[in-house]
């Protein structure tokens, strides 16, 4: 079992809602999970235009994924966010926090031009160890 220590440098200011280090120890197992977006059952996007029901997906889908590979939300060290339009940001720190807590691990939001798919409002990758 892997000890994940979350912590921020002395200085560094350190934000309520991610931790901005994550520090790993005794890890066998790494999981890198690509970008999640918010598939429907045909491969298209799920719930065009809705930003808040595509983030929910999206966690869903990250949570299926490391599920699948053996862990839990609680293994993931760190998450990379897109997002179309960063205006987006207080609804996507209240969604993260349902699944992650008020500490979620160490991450990066980044506002983009456009996903893979033009309905795409968000992506998320994340790396978990077990």
């Amino acid at each position: 079992m892997p000890k994940i220590e979350q912590y921020a440098a002395r200085g560094v200011y350190d934000p309520p809602a991610y931790s901005q280090a994550v520090k790993v120890t005794g890890a066998e197992t790494i999981l890198y999970i690509a970008g999640q977006v918010a598939y429907d059952e045909k491969g298209g996007a799920a719930h065009p235009g809705d930003f808040k029901a595509q983030a929910r997906a999206v966690l869903q889908a990250v949570k299926a994924q490391v599920e699948a590979g053996g862990g839990t939300l609680a293994n993931i060290v760190k998450v990379n966010t897109y997002v179309t339009d960063i205006r987006h940001r207080a609804d996507w720190t209240a969604i993260r926090e349902e699944f992650f807590g008020k500490k979620m691990p160490a991450s990066t939001m980044v506002g983009v031009a456009a996903l893979a798919q033009p309905e795409f409002l968000i992506e998320v990758e994340a790396v978990a160890v077990l």
